[in-house]
């Protein structure tokens, strides 16, 4: 797996970033900080297939993102691409359980119970989102992603919700995961501690990518 950003410029009503390059190797992690509006979120949204930006390359395995078809993106998304935001986006009629069967859906591939206990989350899997904490809803969020297998991980804000215990745990998890996997993990966060932890910590201000 290998991730490859390519002179990557973007802006709205005002400029976000211009010319951004970096490489994000198999097995190796990527942070992403800086202030509100500095266009974090944006990055991470081109980079995960979500946004196209005006100017520049995403390159994944190889191929450029943005000049693959319809098809080849969506296969991308399905099978390749995890996404995890601080917004749980959960299915309020499923159960929690449902909510995380879908990657089985989508991939063909079994769940792990192993996964479930380590995300605490094994008692509630009959409750629906509505019945359980906003932690618990990121917890099954995050489930809901690695059961899919995905060669990169994308997170923003991943443990935004969760208490100092539990968001250590799922770190853990996160950094384990793209080790044993041979995936990426590409974090957008507030949490400077967190940032340190990944091989590469970048800042995003003044337009420029700054090593942090």
């Amino acid at each position: 797996m290998h991730l490859s950003v390519k002179n990557l410029s973007h802006s709205f009503d005002y400029p976000l970033f211009n010319d951004i390059s970096f490489e994000l190797p198999s097995k190796s992690s990527v942070s992403i900080t800086g202030g509100s509006g500095s266009g974090k979120s944006t990055l991470l949204h081109i980079c995960s297939t979500l946004l196209k930006p005006n100017r520049g390359e995403i390159f994944f395995e190889g191929k450029s993102l943005y000049k693959l078809n319809a098809d080849e993106l969506i296969n991308i998304r399905r099978n390749d691409v995890g996404i995890i935001f601080q917004s749980h986006f959960l299915f309020k009629g499923f159960s929690a359980f449902e909510n995380i069967e879908l990657s089985s859906v989508l991939t063909g591939l079994p769940l792990e119970d192993e996964l479930l206990k380590k995300l605490g989350i094994s008692h509630i899997l009959k409750q629906k989102p509505g019945d359980i904490s906003g932690g618990q809803q990121q917890r099954v969020s995050i489930a809901r992603v690695l059961s899919k297998k995905p060669k990169i991980i994308f997170a923003d804000e991943p443990t935004g919700n969760l208490d100092t215990s539990t968001a250590a745990e799922v770190t853990e998890l996160l950094f384990d995961y793209i080790k044993s996997n041979n995936a990426v993990l590409f974090l957008v966060t507030h949490d400077l501690n967190l940032a340190k932890r990944c091989d590469m910590s970048y800042k995003l201000e003044n337009l420029e990518l700054k090593d942090f």
